[in-house]
């Protein structure tokens, strides 16, 4: 019989509200994990293409936003399967370039090693979308403090994977995906890393507002709208110019790949070719890429004589060029300054490519490809020379392809006092892919990140002069000779990105991971009843 009006109405669990019981379960996963996995593997390529050669730079956020929501309520296990997933998709596509030279099995291999990485990023995110909720309830901790840990963690496996193993794998890094977005001016600031943070922290904020029970409100989405536009209000911190220097860049187009049939010589002589067009102007520097010439000018007279020659033609300019040297039983990829007909400085290049240049642990590996591994005969040494070189009074930094990823190089480069940066790379074995965009964009975002006009010549392509702000200043089409030919503007004056990029990284590093360790352990600490 129901009750009365005079009966007393029906008792409550001391100590829980109506709304409280009316709350939903956090921890509970709101994508099933089959469809949880789909959306993962989708999301790789949907990130790939924030990059170039695609370059759609606001799918970027789409494909950060497509992990995490397939990462919220999942358990530890299910978050490492599904991170692996979103990893491997990414990987596979944004590394498929490494099929052209190396073939299907290295590609598959790294790919592999980084999903492995994005795996146990993507538990820890997990974790924390279980933990933090219920550690921490307030707004604030929901829409603010969840969304930079997580933030803080995806930026802590990429800075773990930049440098581990064996000197680390540092493309893919979503910073670099914003090299002609509105967003690049803050990598000056804050750094690669730190960039990746805002881009990630800014995604998790809008996804913790569409997964959140009656958040979803047009106000809501004022705070994130105005974080947005006070990110994109902020300049690139400017430096100062000190001179200028005229610069000459030549991309010879010769037969520069590992595999390609040539003859000793072959690509000394296409770059001459292609610097004839340079003879008669006035400048105060002529830099050939790395590889520049296929024949080292330290132990081949004729190569020395032809390079003395040019440089004459040039009004005695001094020439940069990079070579392989072979000194004390030791091969080196080494960056040359020629003038007067010797060698006045160079730069070795200090982290060779594993399984590129040089076989790291050759004995362990060697057995699981041997034909392939077995090509890889020349085994490069790590150089120990600064990378800076004077030239005529002007300060420039040396990079040697793969060194432009380095953040640590690059910042001791500008700490030694770099007014410019050359960047010389071969690209050849690359053929036509986007990794050539890829390096570019890298490329870009040191300028803009180190306050410094850049210079970055390749065999083949792609070849630029990109000012300090990051826009092109002239280009070299694409597998075709050609020269650049440019007063640029020395610079002056350190970034807080290169101040202090090290340390905005392990802040964020240090913040991320002792928060998910407070969250833990604060989420297994049995509850006090009342």
């Amino acid at each position: 019989m129901p009750p009365s009006d005079s009966q007393p109405p029906p008792r409550r669990l001391k100590g829980v509200s109506r709304s409280r019981r009316r709350t939903p379960d956090r921890s509970r996963p709101p994508i099933p994990l089959i469809a949880a996995i789909i959306i993962a593997a989708a999301a790789g390529p949907v990130l790939d293409a924030g990059f170039p050669d695609k370059n759609v730079w606001p799918l970027t956020f789409v494909g950060i936003a497509m992990i995490l929501a397939s990462l919220i309520g999942r358990k530890a296990g299910t978050g490492l399967l599904v991170g692996f997933v979103a990893g491997l998709s990414f990987y596979l596509t944004h590394i498929f370039w490494a099929t052209l030279y190396l073939g299907a099995i290295p590609w598959l291999a790294l790919s592999t090693l980084e999903s492995v990485f994005f795996a146990l990023g993507g538990m820890l995110i997990t974790l924390a979308y279980r933990w933090i909720p219920h550690v921490w309830t307030s707004s604030v901790a929901q829409f603010a403090f969840l969304p930079a840990v997580v933030a803080a963690l995806w930026t802590a496996r990429e800075a773990i994977a930049n440098v581990w193993p064996y000197g680390g794998f540092a493309w893919g890094r979503v910073s670099l995906s914003q090299s002609q977005s509105p967003f690049a001016d803050l990598v000056s600031w804050l750094g690669l890393s730190g960039l990746s943070f805002v881009l990630v922290f800014l995604t998790a904020v809008i996804v913790q507002l569409l997964i959140t029970p009656g958040a979803l409100r047009l106000s809501a989405f004022a705070v994130p709208a105005a974080l947005i536009a006070c990110v994109l209000a902020v300049p690139a911190w400017p430096t100062q110019q000190n001179g200028s220097s005229t610069i000459a860049a030549v991309q010879g187009n010769g037969k520069a790949g590992y595999f390609d049939e040539r003859e000793p010589g072959d690509i000394l002589i296409s770059q001459l070719k292609a610097s004839q067009d340079v003879v008669g102007h006035s400048i105060d520097l002529l830099v050939w890429p790395e590889n520049g010439t296929d024949l080292d000018p330290t132990r081949d007279s004729a190569s020395a004589v032809a390079l003395n020659l040019l440089s004459e033609s040039l009004g005695r300019a001094p020439i940069l060029t990079g070579t392989i040297t072979h000194r004390d039983g030791n091969y080196y990829n080494t960056s040359l300054l020629l003038q007067d007909g010797r060698v006045v400085d160079y730069y070795d290049k200090v982290h060779p490519v594993p399984f590129g240049e040089y076989v790291p642990d050759r004995d362990f590996w060697e057995p699981f490809a041997p034909d392939l591994l077995g090509l890889i005969q020349r085994e490069y040494t790590p150089g120990t020379r600064d990378s800076v070189m004077n030239v005529d009074g002007m300060i420039a930094g040396i990079s040697i392809c793969f060194d432009i990823v380095d953040d640590a190089l690059v910042r001791d480069t500008i700490d030694r006092g770099a007014q410019v940066i050359i960047a010389q790379t071969n690209n050849a074995d690359f053929g036509r892919t986007d990794e050539n965009q890829q390096q570019l964009a890298i490329a870009r975002m040191r300028a803009i990140e180190t306050g410094r006009a850049l210079v970055n010549i390749s065999t083949v392509g792609e070849s630029q002069m990109i000012a300090p702000d990051g826009t092109t200043i002239q280009e070299i089409p694409s597998h075709e000779p050609g020269y650049l030919l440019q007063t640029l503007p020395l610079m002056k004056g350190t970034t807080p990105a290169v101040a202090l990029g090290a340390q905005i990284e392990l802040i964020i590093v240090v913040l991320g991971l002792s928060a998910l360790v407070a969250a833990g352990t604060g989420a297994r600490r049995p509850r006090k009843r009342r």
